[in-house]
């Protein structure tokens, strides 16, 4: 316990005390009358202090607790870190095409912190760090006639690449933390990491000979290893010994070790195509064999070029698994306490970090294309439908009534908030 507080206390003295005091130190150099005076320094400095003596209280005498909360406030800041991401889109084209821009905001109610940059737009940190928003001027207007230099003034085609640009970056996001999770701890593939399977000291066997140690197993059945698209390799691999058994039931093998499975490996940087059989044994006192290929197997962990190749449509995969899981959701296949809002992803993300901080790797894209998915879809108040009313404007050569239009997102952005908060209760609820 001791060694465990030990370094927990380390940790939270560089991920608090350091940064926290960087942060008051440059709040306080940014001051508008300039005044360095050492008196302001040292109680920004003993402010700080007091605050870190608070935080290895904590330690001491609630670890547990505190631990916990520490792992919901990082997944809260890889929550917000996203969100960010996608409002400094907006921001970054909006920029680029001379919008004017009234405010940056991360978080939504009232401002912890704000700042006028030089050219008059409002930075700001809001109290509730769940959203954040890029407010251009003259966006919200219900004049029919945009006035000169406002957001709705500006061309159609300009409109629409400043609302996908938040999508874009997320999308973005998700590809470089696949490039992350692929050459630093893998995800689908495997690779044989020895010739024998050991399931306990009563059941220890070898592969038939086919499968070699470092083979990187590419395909199961002539089916690639895709999560996505095909399959994990477990998937594939059951649904072989599924047809092995229906065979056996057909009469067509004798058994299940007759079955031959038909994998592609690479071995020595050579695609080999090899059969491999099950092996059976029984387990204890089971009264049915249980049935392996041999091999004892580990996550392949991509080289950087490899990740670099797999990453983009690695990054599609994702997004195709939530296009997937949303089809599921409206046509009754997947229970409405399967999915969640935003407490539910904060609370998942904190769970598993706390589990194996590896995970991190895998949420962070996930959720990222979960991001970029979702606010593709034309349901009012998403930047699809955003894109959608300002495609039928640029086609019929003049706006939808804008007081019509900001109705319509008004509804939307009540019936989102209904649904996320009772997603959050129907899943922690049934």
């Amino acid at each position: 316990m001791e060694n465990r507080q030990q370094k927990v206390a380390l940790w939270s003295l560089l991920c608090f005390f350091v940064p926290l005091v960087a942060i008051v130190l440059w709040l306080v150099w940014k001051e508008e009358d300039r005044q360095k005076d050492v008196k302001t320094v040292l109680k920004a400095g003993c402010a700080g202090l007091l605050i870190y003596t608070f935080v290895l209280i904590m330690i001491v005498f609630f670890y547990d607790a505190f631990i916990k909360i520490l792992y919901i406030l990082i997944a809260i800041a890889c929550l917000l870190f996203m969100v960010t991401i996608h409002e400094l889109g907006h921001y970054i084209a909006g920029r680029i095409l001379k919008f004017k821009i009234n405010e940056f905001s991360i978080g939504f109610g009232l401002p912890l912190f704000q700042t006028t940059n030089k050219r008059g737009e409002k930075i700001s940190l809001r109290l509730f760090p769940l959203g954040g928003y890029c407010a251009f001027d003259g966006e919200g207007d219900e004049d029919n006639i945009a006035k000169e230099g406002s957001f709705n003034a500006q061309k159609p085609w300009k409109r629409i690449i400043v609302f996908l640009a938040g999508v874009t970056m997320n999308f973005i996001t998700a590809i470089a933390f696949s490039l992350i999770l692929l050459c630093s701890v893998g995800y689908d593939v495997v690779q044989v990491a020895d010739t024998n399977y050991t399931y306990s000291d009563s059941f220890s066997v070898s592969t038939t000979g086919q499968l070699k140690e470092n083979d990187v197993i590419l395909s199961v059945g002539g089916t690639k290893v895709d999560f996505a698209f095909s399959g994990t390799f477990n998937e594939l691999l059951n649904r072989e010994f599924r047809v092995a058994q229906s065979k056996v039931d057909s009469g067509e093998n004798a058994s299940i070790e007759d079955y031959g499975v038909k994998f592609t490996v690479r071995r020595n940087g050579e695609n080999v195509e090899i059969v491999e059989h099950f092996i059976g044994h029984n387990i204890g006192t089971a009264e049915k064999p249980t049935y392996v290929i041999g091999v004892t197997l580990k996550t392949y962990v991509f080289s950087f070029w490899e990740a670099l190749a797999r990453c983009i449509p690695f990054a599609f995969g994702l997004a195709w698994v939530v296009l997937k899981a949303l089809w599921q959701l409206l046509t009754f296949q997947l229970a409405i306490n399967q999915i969640g809002g935003t407490v539910t992803t904060i609370a998942v993300m904190a769970t598993a970090t706390q589990a194996n901080p590896a995970t991190l790797l895998i949420l962070i894209p996930l959720i990222s294309a979960n991001l970029a998915v979702f606010n593709l879809l034309p349901f009012p108040a998403l930047d699809g439908s955003h894109v959608l009313f300002t495609t039928i404007e640029a086609i019929r050569k003049k706006p939808i009534n804008r007081k019509v239009e900001n109705m319509i997102h008004t509804v939307g952005i009540l019936i989102l908030l209904l649904f996320v908060v009772t997603v959050d209760i129907l899943h922690f609820v049934l």
